[in-house]
């Protein structure tokens, strides 16, 4: 199995130079179950990394541009009348797919954005009264552009918190984008990627990984974390009891992509900045004199690691 976890993550990296810690993140929120929020400026590979995660695990993508001017219906469905049969007939939007890209989602209004929420947390969509399930694996990866601000809507705290994790794609070194001008100059990687993983596999994947152990030290490291989230000066609202299930799930998945049936602190470690940063709402003050990146190193600072405990199971 490790063997071809690592051929699906060196697939997506393939159209991505130099982002091996972003695909494995990707990896950590596909067998997690989790929706994933990009956040980078335009031109980074948000969207070539969705296709080539689609096409690795040989499932169905689709991408939504989002305008101010998109409705709800635009992304779940609607309900129609057809002449030739004098009857309402559903027509699904393109939220029933495996992969689902909505590019620039800040630029939805509040409306549309909420149109996604359901579907996000229960991997169904209600058309008309009709409730339609999402055939499983489901991820919605969205992306947004942090500098450009007109014409854009943030996202509320309940939409932040159905996110996974947010990730900041960069921009490549040097030498990466180097290499790029290279893989691109005569080919387009994209083209040539081939599935790694069928649909049925990768599901059963993601019920292994709720078997990965957490030792009682290890999970009382987690929640102290998360509880520390909640009592910072500068934190006005800190990790919700979903943010803290999306933890577990995500340190599980991390573990068994580094082929361990156990959880270490250092997955704690690795992925509290990802999962939980979002999640967070600072003060007005605190918004003055931090950011919530700063906020959650200071924490992972502050909550003791039970070295121990990664130790005693090696």
């Amino acid at each position: 199995m490790k063997q071809e976890l690592q051929k699906l993550q060196d697939n997506i990296g393939r159209v991505l130079v130099g982002k091996d810690n972003i695909v494995e993140l990707l990896m950590v929120a596909l067998i997690g179950k989790g929706h994933v929020l990009l956040e980078d400026v335009p031109g980074t590979g948000k969207t070539m990394l969705a296709k080539a995660l689609a096409k690795s695990i040989d499932g169905s993508f689709k991408r939504i541009q989002l305008t101010p001017d998109v409705l709800p219906s635009d992304i779940t469905g609607i309900q129609y009348f057809n002449p030739k049969s004098q009857n309402f007939e559903l027509k699904p939007g393109p939220v029933l797919t495996n992969i689902l890209l909505t590019d620039e989602i800040n630029r939805a209004t509040p409306r549309t954005q909420a149109s996604l929420l359901e579907v996000m947390e229960e991997r169904q969509v209600t058309i008309e009264g009709e409730t339609i399930k999402v055939e499983p694996p489901f991820i919605v990866i969205a992306t947004q552009n942090p500098i450009e601000q007109q014409g854009t809507f943030p996202l509320p705290e309940a939409q932040m918190d159905r996110f996974f994790m947010q990730i900041n794609v960069g921009y490549p070194s040097l030498q990466e984008e180097k290499q790029m001008l290279h893989m691109y100059r005569q080919d387009e990687p994209i083209e040539s990627i081939q599935a790694i993983f069928s649909k049925e596999e990768i599901l059963g994947i993601q019920d292994k990984i709720k078997q990965v152990t957490l030792t009682e030290d290890v999970e009382e490291y987690l929640l102290n974390v998360v509880q520390a989230t909640r009592h910072h000066e500068w934190v006005e609202t800190g990790v919700s009891p979903r943010g803290t299930l999306a933890f577990m799930r995500g340190v599980q998945a991390r573990a068994f992509l580094h082929d361990r049936d156990y959880v270490i602190p250092d997955d704690v470690k690795s992925l509290a900045p990802y999962i939980l940063s979002h999640r967070l709402v600072l003060t007005m003050e605190g918004e003055m004199r931090t950011t919530k990146q700063k906020v959650l190193k200071e924490i992972l600072k502050s909550v003791e690691t039970p070295v121990e405990a990664g130790a005693a199971k090696q």
